[in-house]
C-alpha cells in the first residue's frame, strides 16, 4: 500500500467542505453576489481583528499574483526569496498578471528574507528612469522550506519595508501552519501586511484560497481584475462556503496543528538527518540515494530536493502511515 508525503495539495478534502458546499447548492445569486460570498469581509475581519476585504480564487498562483497587481504597476519590481513560490513554481504567472513588472532575487537563509537581503537588493538601484524600481516586497510565512516568521521578526522585517515606502505581500500557502506553530493570533503572524494570499485548497479545501486585503479600498480594482483575468467564478457560492466551513471554529487552525504534529513526529525520528528545522508541516532530510531507494520499496512516496527528501504532511496524514514513516527513517 502505498504511503504518501509528496504534497499536502494531495490531501483529501475536508468533509465539512463538503457538506458546506451541498449545503450551497441551491438557488442564490450569481459571481460574488451571493449570501455566502458577502459573509466573508465580516468573517476575516473578525478573524484579524480590523476591517479587511477578502477575494475568493481558486489557485494560489491567482491569490499571489492578483495580491501583487494591487501594489507593483508594470514598469516597477517586487523583491522575493530565490525559492520564492512566485519566482520558482508559478510559470511567469507574476509577469503576466503584473504586466511585465520584474521579479528581484534576494537571498536568504531558510527562504526568509531580513532587512539585510532587501537592502542588498534595493540599495543599488539609483533612481532613475533606466533603472526597475522596488514597489512591493513578498515573503511567505511559513517559508518555501517550513520556516516561520516570528512576530518580532515581521514587525522588524515591516518596520524596514514601510520606512522605505513600499508594500508588503504574504504568500500564506501555509498560513495556517505558522500560526499553529507560533500559537499566536493570525494578525500577528502577519503584522504589517498590505495583502495576504490566505491559503485553503492544502489545509482541507478542494479549491479555494482567500486573497485579504488590510486595505478594504485596494481590493476594489482587484475585483476588476479578478474577472479579468478568469478567475470571477460564475458560482462563487461554492467558493465562498469552502472557505466559511474551513473557519467555522476553527476547524482550519485545527487542520493545522494536525499537520503539523505529524511533522513534528518523523522530525523527532530522523534527528540528525534534519536539513531545516521543522516549524510547520515540510521535513526536509538529508539521504543517499539508496536510502530515498529503500524507502520507497517500503511503500513511501516523497520528492526528492537537494541532496534529500522533502516530505509534506497533511490535516489527514494517517497515523499509521505517519508512525510507519518515522520507524523506517530511525531505522536508516
Amino acid at each position: 500500500m502505498a504511503m504518501l508525503f509528496h504534497s499536502d495539495n494531495a490531501a483529501s478534502v475536508h468533509p465539512a467542505v463538503w457538506r458546506a458546499m451541498q449545503a450551497a447548492d441551491a438557488p442564490d445569486a450569481s459571481y460574488d453576489e451571493d449570501t455566502l460570498s458577502a459573509r466573508l469581509d465580516e468573517a476575516f475581519s473578525g478573524l484579524f481583528g480590523q476591517d479587511c476585504a477578502a477575494l475568493w480564487v481558486a489557485t494560489g498562483t491567482a491569490a499571489n499574483c492578483l495580491a501583487l497587481a494591487s501594489m507593483v504597476p508594470p514598469e516597477g519590481g517586487v523583491v522575493c526569496h530565490h525559492e520564492a513560490h512566485i519566482e520558482s513554481d508559478e510559470c511567469g504567472a507574476p509577469g503576466f498578471f503584473l504586466h511585465g513588472a520584474k521579479l528581484m532575487q534576494a537571498q536568504g537563509e531558510g527562504a526568509k528574507l531580513t532587512q539585510q537581503d532587501i537592502a542588498d537588493v534595493i540599495d543599488p538601484i539609483a533612481v532613475d528612469v533606466h533603472r526597475v524600481q522596488p514597489y512591493a516586497v513578498s515573503i511567505t510565512q511559513a517559508s518555501e522550506l517550513g520556516l516561520v516568521y516570528k512576530p518580532d521578526e515581521l514587525g522588524e522585517l515591516t518596520g524596514y519595508i514601510q520606512g522605505k515606502q513600499l508594500k508588503l505581500h504574504i504568500d500564506g500557502a501555509r498560513f495556517a501552519n505558522a500560526v499553529a506553530h507560533l500559537g499566536c493570533t493570525p494578525m500577528e503572524a502577519c503584522s504589517g501586511a498590505d495583502a495576504l494570499s490566505f491559503g485553503f485548497v492544502k489545509n482541507g479545501g478542494m479549491g479555494a484560497e482567500a486573497i485579504i486585503f488590510f486595505d478594504p479600498a485596494a481590493a476594489d480594482m482587484i475585483r476588476y481584475r479578478r474577472k479579468r483575468s478568469g478567475h470571477l467564478q460564475s458560482k462563487g457560492r461554492f467558493m465562498a462556503a469552502q472557505i466559511l466551513a474551513l473557519l467555522e471554529g476553527n476547524l482550519w487552525l485545527d487542520n493545522a496543528r494536525a499537520a503539523n504534529a505529524a511533522a513534528r513526529e518523523i522530525a523527532e525520528a530522523a534527528q540528525t538527518r534534519l536539513i531545516h528545522p521543522v516549524e510547520a508541516n515540510e521535513v526536509f532530510l538529508q539521504l543517499t540515494e539508496g536510502e530515498s531507494a529503500a524507502l520507497r520499496g517500503e511503500g513511501f512516496g516523497f520528492y526528492e530536493r537537494k541532496g534529500g527528501a522533502r516530505i509534506v504532511t497533511s490535516w489527514n496524514s494517517p497515523s499509521d502511515h505517519v508512525a510507519a514513516l518515522a520507524k523506517a527513517i530511525a531505522a536508516l
